[in-house]
């Protein structure tokens, strides 16, 4: 059976196509400046020189069929026919309260999911316009949605609501949701299975830290805690998001300002984090650079960081009294040696020590970095957020025929 993945932004759409007899990727490729007329397709068959295209694409329908076009193509393609692909997995960040795994895309389906645009106004309506296109282009294909939130379902109601008035939980469902799901699961499954360990019996704290970043409390298999909330601006500092603050922050700022309900949005979500303290940039391989030779405002931007990253690692430890296992994992915990480094020798009292030459080994494969003392396993491991879409989008499709 072949599945192909989804991923659609505003204005890009990632893919990939998976053989799911093996889980080998066949191709791969990004769709970029969708809406212009200088748009480009980048296309990877495996086994094959990567292609790019440059052209007109103004809408998702014909990115989707450019990249058809691409995965068919009689020297650059990996299929003889689109009838080949069996059925189409779509990544959707919020899934609210009524998708609590992935799902079949029905009419009900999407008009849930165009229910939940106030919540994911930058994610939810590009994933709709991705289905929409994909439904256009392969007519009669199966196509399964998978939701960030969905892992996040099993919280508890002491852990997801927040104490304000119930009557906005009731009318409108405020409430923490998190994000991230799918990587969140995904990790934890394969560090339990890394270990040799049933989940069942183990506390894992895994890191998604990018761009965007989270942290989600697994106890048991099962999510019991995580850091973002209602949207993904709550929780750890990211690189232009502000994570946690005090909620006064943003009405003093706008009394202060004049700023508008979007305008102080835009603040928080994409003008502040590593990017406002650092004044620079919101990539951590720059503030990295900057903390290592020395930079005030880099310095402070790593320290605050790393900081607020550990704190939260404690809290949840207390939360599931303990943890066996944390993981990284993502663009900053794959990549970031000084991260990890700095992260872990203030965890001492959980017994955790981390091993300097097995964090400095660059690798695609899990890989333990704690010491054969360390109390606590210390894992990274590549997320592999298609993949785990890939296999919930066949287990679906074959459980409905």
């Amino acid at each position: 059976m072949k599945v192909l993945v989804i991923n659609a932004g505003s204005s890009s759409l990632k893919y990939q196509l998976y053989d799911m007899t093996d889980e080998s990727v066949l191709a791969k490729g990004l769709v970029e400046r969708i809406g212009m007329d200088s748009s480009i397709l980048t296309h990877k068959p495996t086994g094959k020189e990567e292609v790019t295209e440059v052209s007109e694409i103004l809408e998702h329908t014909t990115a989707i069929r450019k990249v058809l076009e691409k995965l068919t193509d009689k020297e650059h393609g990996v299929l003889n026919s689109v009838e080949e692909i069996d059925a189409v997995g779509h990544r959707v960040v919020h899934g609210g309260e009524y998708f609590k795994g992935s799902a079949l895309v029905t009419p009900e389906a999407k008009a849930e999911i165009r229910r939940l645009f106030d919540l994911a106004p930058l994610h939810n309506p590009p994933a709709i316009m991705g289905i929409t296109a994909a439904e256009v282009n392969m007519p009669g294909v199966p196509q399964v949605v998978a939701f960030d939130t969905a892992f996040h379902q099993t919280m508890e109601e002491k852990v997801y609501l927040y104490p304000i008035p119930k009557v906005l939980y009731k009318k409108h469902r405020v409430r923490r949701y998190g994000a991230h799901g799918t990587s969140h699961q995904y990790v934890s499954r394969i560090a339990a299975e890394y270990l040799n360990r049933p989940i069942e019996d183990m506390k894992i704290i895994t890191c998604h830290i990018g761009n965007g970043a989270s942290l989600t409390a697994v106890k048991g298999g099962i999510s019991v805690d995580t850091s973002m909330g209602l949207t993904p601006l709550e929780g750890l500092m990211m690189g232009t998001r502000s994570g946690d603050l005090d909620p006064t922050v943003v009405t003093f700022v706008m009394n202060k300002e004049d700023l508008s309900i979007s305008e102080v949005n835009s603040m928080l979500n994409k003008h502040s984090g590593l990017l406002a303290i650092s004044g620079s940039s919101s990539d951590m391989r720059d503030i990295t650079d900057g903390w290592e030779a020395g930079q005030p405002n880099e310095t402070l931007a790593f320290e605050m960081y790393e900081y607020r990253l550990r704190k939260y690692i404690g809290a949840y430890a207390a939360a599931m009294d303990g943890v066996d296992c944390i993981v990284f994992t993502a663009g900053v915990g794959e990549n970031s040696i000084v991260v990890r480094e700095n992260v872990c020798k203030h965890l001492t009292y959980l017994g955790v020590e981390i091993d300097p030459e097995l964090n400095k080994i660059r690798s695609g494969d899990p890989r333990r970095i704690s010491t054969p003392n360390s109390k606590v396993e210390v894992l990274v491991i590549p997320t592999n957020e298609e993949l785990m879409i890939a296999r919930d989008t066949l287990r679906i499709v074959q459980e409905a025929k």
